[in-house]
């Protein structure tokens, strides 16, 4: 390798910013990237792996005896996937929808859902070693973690736990 190929790697690691950690090669083994959202004026966070696409649009049809959080189902290329609206699943008036609203599709462990936001922020690096965890009086029950970014707490939601629920 060319020194100037070193220099410019180099160059590049010093550059790398994430949040919740220092700047070294060991710590951005635990860095990963995170889609932002807002949802009733609260920021959350969400594993960038699980994120499959984002659309906004889409008509849901609506199911007949099931729980008020779950909004229906929409028709994705032939594949039918559960619609649910985070304010109601965790115990909030439901949302009122906008030009900003979308749907989060997830793919997590192979089963499709998706998550209805007020609207999407970012991606962003986050090293989890920096998400604390959160309060145990805490009726967040989709949530497993915590962590200012910038000027806001992000509250880190738990996808595996949409599924069981």
């Amino acid at each position: 390798m060319s020194d100037e190929y070193n220099n410019q790697a180099h160059y590049a690691m010093d550059e790398y910013e994430d949040y919740g950690s220092t700047h070294s090669v060991d710590a951005m083994e635990d860095v990963h990237k995170y889609l932002t959202f807002v949802s009733d004026g609260l920021n959350f966070a969400i594993k960038a792996a699980y994120v499959a696409e984002i659309i906004t649009n889409h008509h849901i049809t609506v199911l007949p005896m099931v729980p008020s959080y779950v909004k229906g189902i929409i028709n994705l290329r032939g594949q039918i996937i559960p619609i649910l609206d985070i304010r109601e699943k965790m115990y909030k008036p439901p949302m009122e929808v906008t030009d900003a609203s979308c749907i989060i599709v997830l793919d997590i462990n192979s089963i499709s859902i998706g998550i209805f936001v007020d609207s999407v922020s970012q991606v962003v690096d986050v090293n989890e070693k920096g998400i604390s965890p959160m309060p145990s009086n805490s009726p967040q029950e989709l949530v497993n973690g915590m962590m200012t970014i910038g000027e806001d707490t992000v509250l880190f939601m738990d996808c595996e736990l949409l599924i069981q629920n």
